[in-house]
């Protein structure tokens, strides 16, 4: 029995066109990250505010 060659990620990510994020693409990552930074600093400063001992 022959077994099927299957390609290798490299080779399949240099054949893949350049294509340009959408708009709520970029949308949906600049929200994300404002979330997460916004999450992380209210984090912060709660962790402070409750424990402050700890810092």
């Amino acid at each position: 029995m022959e077994k099927k060659q299957q390609p290798k990620l490299a080779e399949e990510i240099k054949k893949m066109e350049y294509e340009p994020l959408l708009p709520a693409e970029l949308s949906l990552i600049r929200w994300s990250i404002g979330i997460g930074v916004g999450s992380l600093f209210i984090l912060y400063y709660l962790s402070k505010w409750l424990f402050p001992g700890g810092h």
